[in-house]
């Protein structure tokens, strides 16, 4: 098995706002070292694909209000493998231009698009359901997402439901996708054994993802191929500062996910969670006394459980009788805010926040 056609490319453009205030819009969430461990959420997830691909494979995705952080956590990658985008768009578009730029090294390219806010518990296992997701999607022209089994019936993720076996490995064409259930519907979802959570990881080759996306997006990059056939990568960069905003915002799940007959789950075993919400961390992360999480914090607990607290350095909290709660202070905000569904929650939050008192709270 040769490595040199797989790719990554990592997604780390995103404003953090589920881990507000900890994530805020000129530092999000995965340029902190949030557990104080001497490496951010960028970095670890890069470490992680640097050990199974080439490195020179590895490509970043991000904002051009990031740009210079990415450089500076990540200066082993070079220049032409960071693209930094004008404006905020969702996924589609940003693998729309990935699979443009990756396509023109290798047309024999296989990509997977991580986010870049994820735990995988084992590398190892993580690392052969890759390899064996990056096999099939060489031969497969299709969509595969790298799915597990729901732990908890959590409504702020995504369900896949399993199809007929594909015949190889433990992979499954997909029935249907469900965005977000109330939380009622995933506990049933998660009772019935016939749905995985979707992990916001999947994998493709150049071809699918061409014909697919061009089929969904405006002709933005084609009119770049058809002007200027032998075009350098800063030619590609400008065109996109020009013409990226022509982009719709609209998510893979939405345009492929949802709509294509050709798209597959492989069942993973990993070990995975959501570093990007505050019940997400949760979750993941090893529960002290009475199942509290303390993350690099200095704190005084009476009375207190099923709560998560994160302070700044320098800070005491002192809590009493809090039950099911986040505690979390960064700069000028602290919050205070019942776990539970927290997601929905904060996103509000930073809405009202934002128009009442302005961009330096957010």
């Amino acid at each position: 098995m040769t490595l040199n056609n797989f790719y990554c490319v990592i997604l780390a453009g995103g404003k953090g706002r589920r881990l507000w205030p900890c994530s805020r819009e000129r530092f999000p969430k995965q340029f902190v070292d949030f557990f104080g461990i001497g490496r951010t959420q960028l970095q670890q997830t890069y470490d992680r694909f640097a050990a199974i691909l080439p490195q020179e494979n590895i490509y970043i995705n991000t904002n051009e209000a990031y740009s210079d952080l990415v450089h500076e956590q990540l200066p082993q990658v070079s220049a032409d493998r960071v693209m930094a985008e004008p404006i905020y768009r969702n996924t589609a578009p940003s693998v729309a231009w990935a699979m443009h730029r990756i396509g023109r090294v290798n047309e024999d390219a296989c990509l997977i698009v991580a986010p870049s806010d994820q735990m995988v518990l084992s590398e190892i296992n993580f690392k052969n359901n890759l390899l064996e997701g990056l096999e099939f999607v060489a031969t497969h022209d299709c969509l595969l997402t790298m799915a597990v089994k729901p732990t908890r019936p959590e409504p702020g993720y995504g369900y896949i439901q399993l199809g007929e076996y594909a015949g190889k490995g433990d992979i499954y064409s997909v029935r249907t996708f469900i965005e977000k259930p109330e939380r009622d519907f995933a506990r049933m979802f998660m009772d019935s054994g016939e749905w995985y959570w979707n992990t916001g990881m999947f994998l493709s080759n150049v071809r699918f993802l061409r014909k697919s996306l061009y089929r969904l997006l405006p002709s933005v990059l084609r009119n770049l191929d058809a002007s200027k056939p032998d075009w350098t990568i800063a030619d590609e960069n400008a065109f996109v500062k020009a013409n990226f905003p022509s982009y719709p915002n609209i998510s893979i799940d939405f345009g492929i996910l949802e709509k294509s007959d050709h798209v597959y789950l492989k069942q993973c075993d990993f070990g995975w969670a959501d570093m990007g919400s505050w019940h997400g961390v949760y979750e993941a992360i090893q529960k002290g006394d009475d199942d509290n999480v303390v993350i690099n914090s200095d704190v005084y607990l009476e009375d207190a459980r099923n709560n998560i607290i994160k302070m700044p350095e320098g800070r005491l909290a002192v809590i009493n009788g809090l039950d099911g709660y986040i505690v979390a202070e960064e700069g000028n905000v602290l919050l205070i805010c019942k776990k539970e569904d927290s997601s929905a929650l904060i996103r509000k939050y930073v809405a009202e926040v934002q128009m009442r008192k302005g961009h330096d709270f957010v």
